[in-house]
């Protein structure tokens, strides 16, 4: 970027991609770019039509082009997909409209491997979305072998030779052109399968980015495009542009992260230990100004991401990959007692192999003997537990192992902190801490062994077991949460009997407070917003996310809040008084229950509605039931969301959205009543019955629940209990998502309706005190009785100003 173009009299405005800003949007931008200059983070709960998208990019755009900040780059992290597209069409927004001697604003949006490497893209070469990461791993130990220290050729030959593969053809007597593999729209100069030097197979794509990084140079000289003159390089046009050419787009994805202003990615590019530790360390810094998007789901999500867990499948692929390790050398020795001393047998080589690296290394023969009896005595004990389990719980449960449910074992009482039963159980049998510490190093020198002896392409388990058991032991007992988790799912290689044929168990050890987390990982940065349209109660969110700790050691963190800015006329909201939607409440799954029937009048009454109607349900077979409800008492097509992949779902999408009107009953905590874009006429009105609040009597919520409330509740530094800031607020944020489908833009009219009395009337157990004031406002409480009538007299109000 040249002088001219970083003035010290340039705003933010000159950024700004629009004419004028909303009222909101330019608060905001002041506030954002005034506290990230104190090192400090916004924190703006905005509804939509805020703009927050292009509040942030331009808040973060002006700190990186001001002379005088220390920003060099913008991260986005969100959680949605169609909110990453949002991001990218701003962007583009703002490039459009800089002025005519600034260079583009530079992006890239951060994808994993199988989006972008071409083999994986067009499902060739032996490589899909299931095998593209250990076989991408392969190629490039296997390309980096044959061109290293010792190797037998340069990638410069490397990829000579994967070229003249397409001449080849031609010179065989091949009677058609070379099939040049195709991705993104362009051909590459390679065939659809990887190339061969000698018996050895690698990856020309790859061989071509090493051969195109100078010898102590920065990587971003093999990159075949320059990222300052194109502004944001989405995904196709990074694999257009690097495989086009006939690089690796994932290593150029890599090489071109440093030198951006805007990457965009997921919330697992910054919290993922793995991932940042990978691939975008370079990213976490006080260099980078951070935008936390849906940040409601940052506590859920990073949760996720900072918990461990290793199944019993992966115990036992370590265990055999520690014996492949032991075993030569234990048949050398073998060898040589019988044979007098000389080496007897094959498997000398190996032998060498093994000894030589744990020469080099800090682990020794004896440690990786002990490490895998620890692990198998490890399995030997999960068994134990999960038979016993079965057997008190379900006593004939071998005479049918598909009468079977997803289950949990918890290690110690969910209300009780205290060490685990199953590390109680290690100490009894020998295993002290260093030995569960001991599996992470001897897990790592293992997979380095194998990958050096065995040239297939698979992810080693030993080192992902190894740092679960590290992290088992390092990890307290209050915040962590240790249980045996057990899966649903079928192996018919099991023997009939076991519990092994209708379940995967797994170790699981539970991040219950990933707030220490979250505030370690955001005070990284040098600073930044985190937004969204459902973060009320703003004290509970700044609690959970552990930003008041960063505002207790000296960094400002700013609020805002900005409610719906279109028109009021053009929306109905109601709070509808009828009994609570709780699991006693409920009972049975009959219309004869007074709860039940008065939730579904109250859905019949909204989905009368002229248009698409959304209802949301507190779990699937809620949803279930009240499709078939509606089914008998509605007029129109009732769809029904049930758990299911991303084609069935976006399939669901498009029936939802052609022809004529239709209700379509989810689950709150389903896909589709967040991040999914309900413009124009695709939605009328969205209906949400009971607070989304999740099993209280599973082990692993009422660990949730006690942890918080050691962390936040009446013992600890805050004063709401661990029910309240666990449980019930993010549930209230599930259900104002869901009504937030409703109205996009400033023409569109539409119903939301929240039904349940919790949500219209102060009592106990009430969350009406969870909305933010704008929102309680517009929420008038309604009877049942009424709720027709107000309905009615919305839409016959909109058809007259039409």
């Amino acid at each position: 970027m040249n002088a001219a173009q970083r003035l010290d009299d340039v705003s933010w405005q000159a950024v700004f991609g629009h004419d004028e800003p909303y009222p909101e949007q330019a608060d905001g931008i002041d506030a954002a770019v005034g506290t990230a200059e104190e090192n400090g983070f916004l924190v703006v709960e905005g509804a939509c039509g805020t703009g927050k998208t292009m509040l942030a990019l331009t808040a973060g755009i002006d700190r990186v082009r001001d002379p005088d900040s220390d920003y060099e780059r913008v991260l986005v992290l969100t959680s949605v997909k169609q909110q990453l597209r949002q991001f990218e069409a701003d962007l583009r927004t703002i490039n459009d409209g800089l002025p005519d001697d600034w260079n583009p604003v530079s992006g890239l949006t951060l994808v994993g491997k199988a989006d972008v490497c071409p083999y994986s893209r067009e499902g060739v070469a032996g490589v899909d979305d299931e095998t593209v990461y250990d076989r991408c791993e392969g190629l490039r130990e296997r390309t980096r072998n044959l061109v290293g220290e010792g190797g037998q050729t340069s990638t410069g030959n490397l990829v000579s030779e994967a070229r003249q593969a397409q001449t080849g053809l031609l010179d065989s007597g091949s009677t058609r052109g070379p099939d040049y593999l195709s991705t993104a729209g362009e051909p590459t100069p390679y065939l659809p399968e990887t190339a061969e030097y000698g018996d050895t197979e690698y990856c020309p794509f790859y061989a071509t980015f090493l051969d195109d990084v100078p010898e102590d140079g920065d990587p971003i000289e093999a990159v075949p495009f320059d990222v300052t003159e194109l502004g944001h390089v989405d995904t196709d046009e990074l694999v257009r542009l690097s495989a086009g050419y006939g690089t690796c787009p994932h290593s150029v994805m890599g090489a071109v992260l440093p030198h951006v202003e805007v990457v965009l990615g997921n919330y697992y590019h910054a919290f993922d230990p793995t991932t940042v530790g990978s691939f975008t360390g370079a990213l976490v810094d006080e260099t980078t100004f951070v935008v936390c998007d849906e940040a409601h789901m940052l506590e859920p999500r990073v949760r996720d991401l900072v918990s461990d867990g290793v199944a019993d499948a992966t115990l036992r692929d370590a265990e055999n990959e520690l014996t492949r390790v032991i075993q030569p050398v234990e048949f050398e020795d073998a060898g040589k007692e019988t044979a007098g001393g000389d080496h007897g047998g094959g498997g000398s080589a190996d032998a060498d192999l093994v000894r030589g690296e744990l020469a080099d290394a800090d682990v020794t023969l004896r440690e990786i003997r002990e490490t895998r009896e620890f692990v198998s005595d490890l399995r030997a004990e999960l068994d134990r537990r999960v038979k016993a389990h079965l057997d008190r719980t379900l006593p004939d449960w071998r005479a049918d192992l598909s009468r079977l449910d997803d289950d949990e074992i918890p290690l110690r009482e969910p209300e009780e902190p205290a060490v685990d039963e199953l590390t109680g159980w290690a100490e009894e049998s020998g295993y002290d801490e260093a030995a569960w510490l001991r599996a992470e190093s001897v897990g790592a020198v293992v997979a380095r062994i194998l990958n050096e002896a065995e040239e297939d392409d698979v992810r080693r388990a030993a080192p992902g077991v190894g740092r679960t058991l590290a992290n088992w032991t390092r990890t307290d007992h209050v915040a962590y949460f240790r249980e045996i988790e057990l899966e649903r799912t079928w192996d018919e290689t099991a023997q009939p009997d076991s519990w092994r044929r209708a379940y995967n168990a797994r170790l699981a050890l539970h991040n219950c407070v990933p707030g220490d987390a979250i505030a370690e990982r955001i005070g990284e940065f040098g600073g930044g917003v985190l937004m969204s349209a459902t973060l009320a109660p703003m004290d509970v969110f700044r609690e959970v996310t552990g930003l008041d700790a960063l505002a207790d050691a000296g960094r400002p963190v700013e609020t805002r809040t900005y409610g719906l800015s279109f028109p009021p006329e053009n929306r109905a909201s109601f709070a509808v008084d009828v009994p609570k939607f709780t699991h006693e409440n409920r009972g049975g799954q009959s219309e004869e229950n007074p709860t039940r029937r008065a939730h579904v009048d109250a859905v019949c009454d909204v989905a009368r509605s002229p248009g698409n109607v959304l209802v949301g349900m507190p779990n699937y077979a809620e949803a279930s039931w009240m499709a078939e409800s509606l089914t008998e008492r509605l007029d129109r097509p009732v769809l029904i969301d049930e758990s299911s992949g991303d084609d069935e779902t976006e399939s669901l999408k498009a029936e939802f959205f052609g022809g004529e009107p239709k209700v379509l009953v989810t689950s709150l905590r389903g896909t589709l009543t967040e991040g999914v874009d309900y413009r124009g006429d695709r939605l009328a009105a969205a209906v949400v019955c009971g607070v989304p609040i999740i099993d209280t009597s599973s082990p692993r919520t009422r660990a949730l629940k006690t942890a918080y409330d050691r962390r936040f509740g009446s013992d600890g530094r805050g004063g709401r209990s661990g029910f309240e800031t666990a449980l019930t607020v993010p549930a209230v944020r599930k259900a104002r998502q869901a009504i937030g489908r409703v109205i996009r833009g400033r023409e569109e009219v539409g119903v939301r309706a929240l039904v349940d009395a919790r949500y219209a009337r102060a009592s106990w157990d009430s969350v009406r005190e969870y909305l933010p004031e704008t929102e309680r406002t517009e929420f008038d409480p309604v009877s049942p009785d009424m709720l027709e009538y107000g309905v009615e007299r919305f839409w016959t109000g909109v058809d007259e100003r039409r």
